[in-house]
């Protein structure tokens, strides 16, 4: 899409989180680490998930999914925001800018997606045991997967069709370490109130829907778990108590963003950190501390490189 001849900005200046040369050193130190360990865990998870036949089940086929979008999002802003911690003028190409929130809002918009099809295979599996493997079978896995992409795009798309043809014409800093959304559409040289409400409504939309869609499947499912007394039972609630940790904690930054998107406050740049930086973290964390069947694999898999090793 063409961008008008009053967009005369070409870059846009990133603020990041700190001026302080000290707090840049132990930002990079820390965010260095999460950066590495999300990577990793999640690769890790897709490995053992493809190569462990004990995991090969409707379940750990979308886990893997969620694990691939997690690799994506740590990877869309972070690793320009640890070079940036070197860097005294940290700039961004409006090009670039427009890719990084086309990419945010796809990814999130996936992921969100993504977390209500595992519930509905966790709902089918719980509730309708003898039916789950007539209903959740492979075909219905792929096209989970495949709507939760299109929605994640298309949610994406829809933002950046109004953004990149607004009149950047003077202000350029953004006060943040990547650009976000509303930061970037409050530079724009034209009353952005109406996009603004377009932005809430697109987001809050599918952030609110998602959520609530996830929590009445959980309040059915425990209802369900609830009732019965077996070492089954106790095995599906460490599996929902795992789903739900990842539900509040990816929803809870998403949801307060998107009541108060354009009224920021200083520890909303912080929050910004641990949704983009440290959520791709939780679900190697949350998933491999608290599935037993995760953990036996990751035992597995090590045991067999380490006789390798000997042999």
């Amino acid at each position: 899409m063409a961008r008008t001849n009053e967009s005369v900005v070409s870059e846009f200046v990133l603020l990041g989180l700190s001026n302080s040369r000290e707090l840049q050193i132990f930002f990079f130190a820390i965010f260095s680490v999460v950066y590495v360990t999300s990577v990793l865990g999640n690769v890790l998870i897709i490995i053992i998930i493809s190569f462990d036949s004990r995991l090969n089940s409707p379940m750990y086929f979308l886990l893997s999914n969620l694990s691939f979008i997690d690799i994506c999002q740590s990877n869309f802003a972070t690793p320009k925001m640890l070079v940036d911690f070197f860097v005294e003028h940290k700039t961004i190409s409006f090009e670039g800018c427009m890719a990084q929130i086309f990419l945010l809002h796809s990814f999130v918009g996936s992921e969100m997606m993504l977390l209500v099809a595992m519930a509905y295979d966790r709902f089918i599996a719980i509730c309708k045991p003898l039916h789950y493997g007539t209903i959740m079978n492979q075909r219905l896995c792929i096209i989970f997967v495949s709507i939760s992409w299109a929605v994640g795009i298309l949610h994406s798309v829809s933002h950046l069709a109004f953004t990149v043809d607004l009149p950047f014409c003077g202000p350029n800093e953004v006060d943040s370490f990547f650009c976000d959304l509303p930061l970037v559409i409050e530079l724009a040289c034209m009353d952005t109130y109406e996009m603004e409400i377009m932005t809430l409504t697109n987001s809050g939309l599918i952030s609110l829907s998602c959520f609530l869609a996830l929590i009445i499947s959980y309040t059915i499912i425990l209802i369900s778990v609830r009732r019965r007394s077996s070492s089954g039972s106790s095995k599906a609630l460490s599996t929902l108590t795992a789903h739900i940790t990842v539900v509040i904690l990816f929803f809870g930054p998403c949801i307060y963003f998107y009541i108060w998107p354009f009224s920021r406050l200083s520890v909303d740049k912080f929050l910004s950190v641990f949704y983009t930086v440290c959520t791709p973290l939780l679900n190697p964390i949350i998933y491999s501390l608290r599935n037993e069947d995760v953990k036996s694999a990751m035992w597995k898999l090590r045991n067999r490189h380490v006789n390798s090793w000997k042999n």
